[in-house]
């Protein structure tokens, strides 16, 4: 039996993917598909090796691709991704994810989609975009987005999502209710005083930890926090990092105490690598202690961003680690961060990296 890695890259010029074998010493990349739509979030489902991806724009429309030949051929569908008469019609697809036997879709402007058809045909789970607090939210800078969807590893009915500038919601009961998990976590850009509210906070990314599901970890705009009972109470583990502004995070797969991330220079004053020198930054005691990894990585005139789906892992041994770049580059570790390599460039704007991993 030998392992194939693929590496999906959502794009702003369609979907491409990477192949490679275990050793990932080498990569065949395809590409673009999808008809060269803009795909914020393209993912597999780990269990069939069906390829989702999510996108579109207010020329295309909200949509989510399908393929389940690994790339080969692609069919979309929008059907019943759409608000009710007089509301805001959706502009895109941001965030893919399996929960069970079902799909789900987040979209802008936030809410969220459920699909029991195989991303066939959608429906609003009206729960949360009926939630009290719904009339407050507010945009963040790439507008009102749900973009993190995490759900429990044993328990289909539990989700939480992280929707931009709104803040991380649960639900227990399969989305009918939904509670917000804020706790702990800041907005500077608020009044000294009100920078702890229940709702408003930009969050950036939500991860869970491999194990313990309970173990979340959220890059924020403002900050960087763990939460070990599941978002109730979070605790900041900025310190040590270069700075309290960035956009992804991506767990080991295999340690609750291991997470990379990619911190940015700041909010207002380029929203590029800390000093134009690029590194992935890694904890191995859960945000306690933090290194940049640099080796292979540019160190000069590094004036790229990583977006907020950009970086992932996948679950060989040792892991691997992969990020893409706002300038169309792609960088893969094989090794936990330890060294970097660009295994692809002069892509488009890279939105979104994940990774498959399969048994042939």
């Amino acid at each position: 039996m030998t392992e194939r890695v693929f590496i999906l890259l959502g794009s702003k010029k369609g979907a491409f993917i990477l192949e490679s074998d275990a050793a990932r010493r080498s990569w065949e990349l395809r590409g673009p598909l999808c008809e060269t739509w803009p795909l914020n979030h393209v993912v597999a489902d780990p269990a069939t090796g069906t390829i989702y991806g999510g996108g579109g724009n207010e020329w295309f429309g909200p949509a989510v691709w399908k393929s389940e030949d690994l790339g080969a051929t692609w069919t979309h569908s929008s059907e019943g991704l759409t608000y009710g008469a007089g509301e805001t019609p959706i502009k895109s697809v941001w965030s893919v994810g399996a929960c069970g036997s079902c799909l789900y879709a987040g979209v802008e402007p936030a809410g969220l989609f459920r699909s029991d058809d195989g991303g066939l045909s959608w429906r609003q789970v009206e729960g949360l975009r009926n939630h009290p607090s719904r009339p407050n939210w507010q945009p963040g800078g790439a507008g009102l987005i749900l973009h993190s969807l995490v759900p429990h590893p044993r328990d289909a009915r539990q989700i939480w999502v992280g929707i931009s500038a709104v803040g991380v919601f649960h639900t227990a009961d399969g989305g009918e209710t939904w509670e917000p998990r804020n706790m702990g976590t800041r907005c500077d850009f608020l009044p000294e005083g009100q920078r702890y509210p229940e709702l408003g906070q930009c969050v950036h990314n939500l991860a869970m930890a491999p194990g313990t599901p309970d173990r979340l970890y959220q890059q924020n705009h403002c900050g960087m926090y763990r939460s070990d009972d599941g978002g109730q109470r979070w605790e900041s583990i900025e310190a040590g990092l270069p700075s309290t502004f960035g956009f992804p995070a991506a767990v080991h797969p295999r340690d609750a105490e291991t997470l990379y991330l990619i911190p940015l220079n700041g909010d207002t004053v380029g929203r590029f690598m800390p000093e134009a020198k690029a590194a992935v930054w890694r904890t191995t005691d859960g945000g306690k202690t933090w290194r940049g990894q640099r080796n292979g990585l540019p160190q000069g005139n590094a004036f790229f961003g990583v977006l907020r789906q950009a970086l992932a892992t996948d679950r060989l041994e040792p892991a691997g680690v992969y990020f893409g770049t706002t300038s169309g580059a792609l960088y893969a570790s094989p090794d936990e961060g330890n060294s970097w390599a660009c295994i692809a460039q002069h892509l488009p704007t890279i939105s979104s990296v994940e990774t498959l991993v399969i048994d042939t």
